[in-house]
């Protein structure tokens, strides 16, 4: 028992240093976003402000020329919105070919393409930068959005949950006389839920935090989305007399991620349960 106890303070222990490793970083800029510019130039170490500010938001907002950090917002929400949406759409009925239509060769064009999917995302930048061009998305939302929507890691999720679901219920419903389209609609769909939500949730911070591609594509400074903003917001904002202002920007580009895990972690514990949908 004492052993089972020493494992269990460990593991605690070993978690919370993990949380402080990325708590830190987060409560550093934070507190950074509301210095003053003296605090911020200050000798030394300081992790609260000496005088809480809200003047490096009011700039940052009023700034609707070269830093347009609201457009930003929204069009990261727009993107990443879409996006996730669309990849649980095409998530969903590629993991419902693989697991519930028989053809020839099934099993292996899905490892083949899951074998595709391990070589480094930067090797298909050339490559994908080239499709876009030739379909004239360069510089449009469309080369944001629609790339990635079939990422194999997705995909594999929601097959494997899939696979737990009994054949009996197709086989019922087929004898009932419903299409493949039906029962994928009527009685697949409903019972994966959980994790479908959990891949759209994956999708959408994976495109909100995205930022080497939106910053290869999206050259209008309009048309960027926030982490591309970021790195302009770096090349105007990158010295000690406006660290302020970037910190804040960096803030507001934490918000949506953070809200959607706190109000979302229930479907995160759902989808570890392989049985939570059925019946």
């Amino acid at each position: 028992m004492r052993k089972n106890n020493a494992s269990k303070y460990l593991a605690y222990a070993f978690l919370i240093l993990l949380a402080l490793a990325w708590l830190f970083p987060a409560l550093f800029g934070l507190f950074t976003s509301f210095k003053s510019q003296g605090d911020i130039m200050e000798v030394g170490f300081r992790m609260f402000p000496a005088n809480w500010i809200v003047t490096n938001y009011l700039k940052l907002l009023q700034n609707t020329s070269s830093a347009p950090i609201i457009t930003w917002f929204f069009n990261s929400l727009f993107v990443s919105t879409t996006h996730a949406l669309l990849v649980v759409v095409v998530v969903s009925l590629a993991a419902f070919g693989y697991t519930r239509v028989n053809f020839k060769g099934r099993d292996a064009l899905f490892y083949g393409v899951l074998a595709i999917s391990m070589f480094p995302s930067a090797v298909n930048i050339i490559p994908s930068y080239k499709i876009v061009d030739s379909l004239g998305w360069v510089n449009t939302y469309l080369a944001v959005i629609i790339p990635g929507l079939g990422g194999v890691g997705n995909v594999f999720l929601v097959r494997q949950f899939m696979q737990n679901i009994p054949a009996e219920y197709d086989e019922s419903a087929r004898m009932d006389g419903a299409s493949d389209f039906v029962i994928y609609k009527n009685i697949i769909l409903p019972l994966v839920k959980p994790v479908l939500i959990v891949a759209g949730m994956f999708s959408f911070v994976g495109s909100w935090n995205d930022f080497l591609w939106p910053t290869i594509v999206l050259s209008d400074v309009k048309k960027m989305t926030i982490t591309a903003g970021l790195q302009l917001l770096q090349d105007l904002y990158g010295n000690y007399v406006m660290i302020g202002q970037l910190m804040s920007a960096a803030v507001i580009a934490m918000i949506p991620t953070v809200l959607l895990f706190v109000f979302a972690q229930k479907y995160f514990i759902d989808s570890l349960n392989l049985n939570v949908g059925i019946k």
